[in-house]
C-alpha cells in the first residue's frame, strides 16, 4: 500500500538541565510532528516549554513521548511497572506536556511511547492496556502512534482511540515486521543514502528490506527519524527532499 502523503516525526527535547542531545530548532524546520520527551527518560520543564514554543511557532504538531521512569537509562531499560502505576505515569507525562503546549497556543495532538516501553507494548497486552488507560485518563481521545499490528494498537482500537502506524527509516526490521533489538549488530542504519532509500520505499510502496534480506510489508502513515542520530538534521533534510522530489506530500497526520 502507498500513501499520497506521509508525516515525518522525530524525538525532540531529549535533554536535561545543561545537557542537550537533539538539535530541536533545526529539526523542527524539517519534521511535521515532534515527539517531545516528558521528563521520565529525558526532558525537563524548561526544555518542554521551549520545544513547545518552537513547535507552535513552526506549525509542527506536538506529541507526548511517554516512557518508563528511567532517566539514567534514557528509557531504554526494560522495567516491570504495575499496570495501575504505569497508567498514572503515562497520564502524568501527557498532562505535564499539555500545560506547555497550551501555553504556547497549541495542544498535545498524539501520544507515542519511547524506547523500552515502545518495544514492550508491541507484544505485552497488559502493558499496552496500561498505556491506553493512561491516555484515556489524560482525556481528549488522543491518537496513539506505534508499530502496526502491535498490542498497543489493538488496545487503543478497543478503547476507541485513533491509531497511527509508524515506520523507521533508520532502524533495521526483522522478517515479521518488528524492529531488530538495539543490542543486535546492524539494528541502527547509519548510512545516509540507505536511510533515504528505505524511507522512500516505505512511504511510496509500503515495503522495506529486513535484516535477513527478505522484503516485508510496512504500512505506515508516519515515518520516524531519530533526533539523537549523528547528523540527524542533515539526514532529515535529505529524506524530506527526496520524498517531495518523488511526489510524496510531507504533512502531519494530526
Amino acid at each position: 500500500m502507498t500513501w499520497a502523503s506521509i508525516d515525518l516525526n522525530a524525538d525532540l527535547g531529549e535533554g536535561f538541565g545543561r545537557w542537550t542531545l537533539t538539535d530541536d530548532e533545526e529539526l523542527l524546520s524539517v519534521v511535521t510532528s515532534a515527539n517531545v520527551a516528558c521528563g521520565f527518560h529525558a526532558g525537563d520543564a524548561v526544555t518542554m516549554r521551549r520545544v513547545c514554543e518552537l513547535a507552535a511557532e513552526k506549525g509542527v504538531r506536538i506529541g507526548a513521548q511517554v516512557s518508563y521512569r528511567d532517566l539514567a537509562g534514557f528509557g531504554r531499560r526494560s522495567m516491570d511497572v504495575p499496570a495501575e502505576e504505569l497508567a498514572a505515569e503515562v497520564a502524568y507525562q501527557i498532562g505535564a506536556l499539555a500545560v506547555f503546549a497550551r501555553a504556547a497556543g497549541s495542544a498535545v495532538s498524539y501520544v507515542k511511547p519511547h524506547g523500552a516501553l515502545y518495544n514492550r507494548v508491541v507484544r505485552d497486552e497488559e502493558q499496552a492496556a496500561a498505556v491506553v488507560d493512561g491516555v484515556r485518563l489524560a482525556g481528549g481521545g488522543l491518537p496513539v502512534l506505534g508499530l502496526p499490528g502491535s498490542r498497543l494498537h489493538e488496545a487503543a482500537e478497543r478503547a476507541g482511540l485513533p491509531v497511527v502506524a509508524e515506520a523507521f527509516g533508520d532502524r533495521a526490521y526483522t522478517a515479521d515486521g518488528s524492529l531488530l533489538p538495539r543490542g543486535r549488530e546492524g539494528a541502527v542504519v547509519t548510512d545516509a543514502s540507505e536511510v533515504v532509500e528505505r524511507s522512500v520505499s516505505m512511504a511510496r510502496f509500503g515495503v522495506v528490506t529486513a535484516h535477513c534480506g527478505r522484503t516485508v510489508s510496512v504500512r505506515a502513515r508516519s515515518l520516524c527519524l531519530h533526533g539523537d542520530t549523528p547528523g540527524a538534521v542533515g539526514l532529515a533534510r535529505q529524506v524530506r527532499a527526496r520524498l517531495e522530489a518523488d511526489g510524496v506530500r510531507v504533512e502531519a497526520f494530526a
